[in-house]
Order: structure tokens, then C-alpha cells, then sequence
């Protein structure tokens, strides 16, 4: 009898780390067995300098639920006893790793990719979460002796000989009993095993074969009301083996890449854009991006998850790798295949390194890039993607302070008051007035009012182009770009825009003079409602308006109200009531400043109530609001 002999390496203590703290989930065990046995098969082919039958490579799973076993077996080069020894006794050693560096060294090959997966010599251990012993049979190629190594963990491992017909290894797990918190049993039942494999193995590049109970319908009842079924056992292929994205862009077809993303993504519907590219060099991807055609569920929730799938030499790593993709991004779908990124241990998450930073880099500019093409190129399609996602980009403008605002304002997209629809900044700029200095724009709830208020009018009358600006965010976005072009954002509905001509301004600063004494009882009459009352050549119809000053905006004051534990003191815009001279009311108020001053009054406060509704704000007191109307029209 072997006499049984102890891991090396402190091997209780770090034997303990692998199978209880190293991995998160169990069922990982399945995606490390079967990625040990791609390399195997790698490094047979390598050794065999491709000389060696490929119809013969293959990884097979076989459950037996009576004998509580699970069999992972393969058909690559083995290991010898010494190899055994070396790899199976020693821990964190690990024997992909070495070969990996072997070939490295080997001229020949110094331009050849050695696609082997393992580098840390754990992942066969992560077998002790769900076994509770482990028998490995083994073959070296070319060799006539085999050998089985046996452990149930921490009390060591024995190996004898034994015989095996083939080159290879089998590994046979004798799963745990199940408990009240974990359920062995799963790992021996056909669905569960085809799931991991599709979830984690599905990109291997060797058939991994399982034999499957189905149903088949018997022969000779395919033409009756009943037909007859029987179970058969079949040999099924479980993985895909070549992904999508390995394959030429040339020979995949948009149905293909539709259906892909609809699979894998859960959408119903066809993405708007595929974004397939590959990176050569110190850090070489391949990204298979997708944009949505729309909002995908919950996009604004905490729950959301951001992200791209991660994959490492076909062999999925992680749902949502958030490093890949900046927040203005989020809404990008899709996957990264890398084999120079640093994973831990357990390959189950990213170490923040060099080598990410640089492939998130890559993913940000080349979608920035294809956005930019489809607003050049089709403007139907991205006025669609901005319809959506638009708000994202904004993000992205004052995200970091604004330091990446130059890499957002050319896509951004605003209505535009000449052309009744969505037009960029440099549209804007190229018909711009040739003394005209600022981009002007208005925030509002929604292009109808925006359009209908006195100051867009006023500007319309003059010909000026107006943005008009609808989402919570606009404003954000005009502060933290402050110019483009050399030309500066203006918010025509904030102090004054100084429009008139000489004689406008001589004819307004007189009336101003004359009607002084009535302007200030005005703004006594509304006290600390304003801080001026003032007449303004702004207005053309309408009789008054309501301009923030120095500060925050109107639009600003509302985000700020609307945001969730507000001060008992909320940041308010300086408000200031403007009136238009030429209208019918202000000689009315005149007239009335010299017989009835509470009239005048009366007069002010309705006004102000009318332009604070202009703006959108609520007034103070309804009732009272509706009684002096009221009053007004009967007398």
C-alpha cells in the first residue's frame, strides 16, 4: 500500500484558504476542473507541434447520482508521477504557468499566442468545496505508465500506479453529503451541469460532451394521434466552443449579432448599434459592444448594474466588470476578452492595474467615436440614441469636474428655436449673427412653454437663435462648459441682455426716470417677494416677466427643491418682476398711481402672480389670486 504522504507548502493552513476563503461560489469549482483541462489538451497539441489527431480532444462530464461521483475527464497530455508530485502535491504550483513561460523562451514561438488559462495552481483544489475526496487517474503521452493520486484534502495524498488505456486525465469527485445550507446534489443533476458549463466554459475551445437523457419519439408513431416517446441517452456537445466575437466580422451577419445580444443581454428587441473591434499590443482585447434601442429596465435604479462581461482566453470571468465602462457610458452592453488582465487569485474579480485602465480607455474612446460617426453619417439613428441615452453624455460633460467636457459637447443635441428641432453646438455657431457674442438659451418643462414665454419671443423678434433646454441636467451641463468656440453660454432668461440700440436705451432710462417713484411703491407693495421692479425693452406683447438675477436660475432652484432631504432653508433665484413700458397695463398703472395707490397695488401683486406662473412656480395663495381677477373684470 502507498504510503500516504503530505502537501507541501504549510498545506492544512493554505489548504483551508483555497477550498473555504479564496472562491465565493461553489460551482466555480466546474469552470476551474474544465479549464485544467483545456490546458491539457493545449499543451498536448503544443508538445505534439500540431502533428496530434484533433477529432480526439474532447472534455467529458459524467454525474453518477447513485454513486454520488462526478467525473471530469479529458484527453490531453497527463502527468507523469513526478508531474503528479510536483502539481498535485505542491500547492499554488502551478504547471500552465511553467509551460506557459517555457514557450515563452522558445524563439520559435515568441510571436505565437500559448492560450493556456491557469497561472495560479489553486483552481484544482477549489474541487475540495463540493468532494469530499478526490481521485485523479492519469496518463503522460508517450508513456506506458499511469497513475492515480488520491486525497480527501487536508490529511494529504497517496499515488500508485494503476492502469489507463489513453493519455490524459480523469478526475473523479465523491461529492459531500447535502446539508440545510448547501445542496451537492445540484452538481449531479444534467440541467445544472449544461447551465455552468454555457454560464462559464461555454468558449472552450474543445467540446466538452455529456451524456443527456430526452425524449424521442419511438419509430412508427410519428403519423398517429399518440405518438410514443422513450428516453435515449444522447451525446451531447454542451459548449459553443468558438465565440462570436473570435470569429471574422466579415463572415458574421447582423442577424447573428442580433441574436447573440438578445440571448445573452435579455432584450427583445434588436441593439441600435454593434460596436465589434479588436486591440493588438502591450495590452491586446477583443470588445463586443452593443447600444440598445432603448431604455433598458430599471436603467435609472440603485439596482442597476453597470458593466461588461468579462472573459479571459474564451473563459467567463465576471457578469459585470464596472471598471470597463465611465457612468456616461453605462448604458453599453456587451463583453471584453482579454488575456492580459490581472485577476486574482480566484480569477472571479479584477485587480485594479495598468493594463485595465488602458482597455477602459480604449472601450470609451472607440464608442465615443462610433457615436460621432452615426451623428456625421445617420442622424435619423442618433437622434433616436440621443432621444434615450442623451442625458447620459450630459453626464459626462460635468462628470470629473468637467475634465472630460471635450469629449461629450460635440455630441450633445439641443432643440433649437429657428429650426424646430434637435440641432449641435457647432450648427448653432455657424449661424450665429456675426456681432453675436453668446449661445443663448432657455430652461423650461417642455418645448411648448418654453416657446410660448416673452423673453423667446423677444429674441425670436430680434432674430436670435434660442436653445431650449428641457432636461434637469441642462443647466449643469452650460455652467461646466461655459464657452464653445470662444463663444459664451448665455441664459436669456438671467439678467439682462443688453439687445437695444442707443436710442432704445436713452428712451427706456428716461421712462425709468419719469416712473421712478411708481416702480419703487411696486416693489414696496411686493416686499421681499423681488428684489427690483424694474421696466424692460426684453418684452414685446407680453406686459410683464420674471428674471432671475446674479445666482442660480429659475430651472436650478426647482432641481434644488426637488432633491431629496432638503434644507429647511432651500436655495432660492434673486427674483425680479420686469415690465414692459409699451404695454396698455403699465399706463394703466400709471393712471392709477395718481388716484388710487391701492389699486396700484392690487394691480402689482396679480402681475406678480402671473409672471411667477409664467415661470412655472405656484403662487402663494390661490383664492386670493382668483378674487382680485375677479374683482378686476367687474369694475
Amino acid at each position: 500500500m502507498a504510503k500516504k504522504k503530505q502537501f507541501k507548502a504549510e498545506s492544512k493552513r493554505l489548504l483551508d484558504l483555497m477550498i473555504n476563503s479564496i472562491y465565493t461560489h461553489k460551482e466555480i469549482f466546474l469552470r476551474e476542473l474544465v479549464s485544467n483541462a483545456s490546458d491539457a489538451i493545449d499543451k498536448y497539441y503544443y508538445e505534439s507541434q500540431g502533428h496530434a489527431d484533433a477529432s480526439q480532444f474532447e472534455i467529458r462530464i459524467e454525474p453518477n447520482k447513485e454513486a454520488r461521483t462526478l467525473t471530469i475527464s479529458d484527453t490531453g497530455i497527463g502527468m507523469s508521477k513526478e508531474e503528479l508530485e510536483e502539481n498535485l502535491g505542491t500547492i499554488a504550483k502551478s504547471g500552465s504557468l511553467a509551460f506557459k513561460e517555457e514557450m515563452k523562451k522558445k524563439e520559435e514561438n515568441n510571436n505565437e499566442d500559448v492560450d493556456i488559462i491557469g497561472q495560479f495552481g489553486v483552481g484544482f483544489y477549489s474541487a475540495f468545496m463540493v468532494a469530499k475526496d478526490v481521485r485523479v487517474i492519469t496518463k503522460k503521452a508517450g508513456s506506458d505508465e499511469a497513475y492515480e493520486w488520491v486525497s480527501a484534502g487536508e490529511d494529504g495524498y497517496e499515488i500508485t500506479p494503476c492502469t489507463k488505456e489513453t493519455n490524459g486525465t480523469t478526475i473523479i469527485l465523491t461529492l459531500k453529503e447535502d446539508t440545510d445550507e448547501e445542496k451537492y446534489s445540484q452538481y449531479l443533476e444534467t440541467y445544472e451541469l449544461k447551465e455552468l458549463i454555457k454560464k462559464y466554459s461555454d468558449y472552450i475551445r474543445y467540446p466538452i460532451k455529456m451524456n443527456v437523457e430526452t425524449q424521442k419519439m419511438k419509430e412508427g408513431t410519428e403519423e398517429s394521434e399518440k405518438p410514443e416517446y422513450e428516453t435515449v441517452v444522447e451525446d451531447q456537445t454542451l459548449n459553443s466552443m468558438v465565440p462570436l466575437w473570435k470569429r471574422q466580422k466579415s463572415k458574421i451577419t447582423d442577424e447573428e449579432y442580433n441574436q447573440f445580444y438578445k440571448d445573452h443581454f435579455y432584450d427583445y428587441q434588436d441593439p441600435q448599434k454593434v460596436i465589434h473591434f479588436s486591440v493588438e499590443g502591450n495590452t491586446s482585447f477583443t470588445a463586443l459592444l452593443y447600444i440598445p434601442s432603448h431604455l433598458p429596465q430599471g436603467f435609472y435604479s440603485q439596482d442597476y448594474k453597470k458593466g461588461l462581461q468579462l472573459y479571459c482566453r474564451g473563459v467567463f470571468i465576471m457578469d459585470h466588470a464596472e471598471e470597463l465602462l465611465p457612468d456616461s457610458l453605462r448604458f453599453v452592453k456587451g463583453l471584453v476578452d482579454s488575456q492580459d488582465l490581472s485577476l486574482n487569485i480566484s480569477r472571479e474579480m479584477l485587480q485594479h492595474d495598468h493594463q485595465l485602465k488602458l482597455i477602459a480607455g480604449r472601450i470609451e474612446k472607440k464608442v465615443l467615436n462610433e457615436l460621432g460617426n452615426m451623428l456625421a453619417k445617420d442622424r435619423e439613428a442618433y437622434e433616436k440614441f440621443f432621444e434615450e441615452f442623451g442625458v447620459n453624455l450630459k453626464f459626462g460633460v460635468y462628470n470629473n469636474y468637467g475634465m472630460d467636457k471635450e469629449k461629450f459637447q460635440d455630441l450633445l443635441l439641443f432643440y433649437s428655436s429657428r429650426e424646430k428641432k434637435y440641432v449641435t453646438l457647432s450648427e448653432y455657431v455657424s449661424r450665429m449673427k456675426e456681432d453675436q457674442k453668446d449661445i443663448y438659451f432657455v430652461s423650461g418643462k417642455d418645448v411648448e412653454l418654453i416657446d410660448k414665454m416673452p423673453v423667446v419671443q423677444t429674441l425670436k423678434n430680434k432674430e436670435f437663435e434660442v436653445l431650449y433646454l428641457t432636461d434637469e441636467v441642462d443647466e449643469f451641463v452650460m455652467q461646466t462648459l461655459m464657452n464653445y468656440k470662444e463663444k459664451t453660454f448665455r441664459n436669456a432668461a438671467q439678467g439682462d441682455l443688453d439687445l437695444d440700440s442707443e436710442e432704445e436705451k436713452e428712451a427706456l432710462n428716461k421712462s425709468k426716470e419719469e416712473n421712478k417713484d411708481l416702480l419703487t411703491f411696486m416693489k414696496e407693495a411686493l416686499g421681499d417677494e423681488v428684489a427690483e421692479v424694474k421696466l424692460s425693452n426684453k418684452l414685446t406683447e407680453d406686459p410683464v416677466c420674471l428674471t432671475a438675477g446674479e445666482g442660480i436660475s429659475f430651472e436650478m432652484e426647482k432641481v434644488f427643491a426637488n432633491m431629496p432631504n432638503q434644507s429647511p432653508m432651500p436655495m432660492k433665484a434673486t427674483r425680479i418682476l420686469e415690465i414692459n413700458p409699451n404695454h396698455p397695463i403699465f399706463e394703466t398703472l400709471k393712471t392709477l398711481y395718481a388716484s388710487d395707490k391701492d389699486k396700484v397695488k392690487e394691480v402689482t401683486e396679480v402681475l406678480y402672480d402671473q409672471a411667477c406662473l409664467i415661470e412655472g412656480f405656484a403662487i402663494k395663495d390661490p383664492i386670493a389670486y382668483s378674487k382680485k381677477i375677479c374683482e378686476l373684470l367687474v369694475k
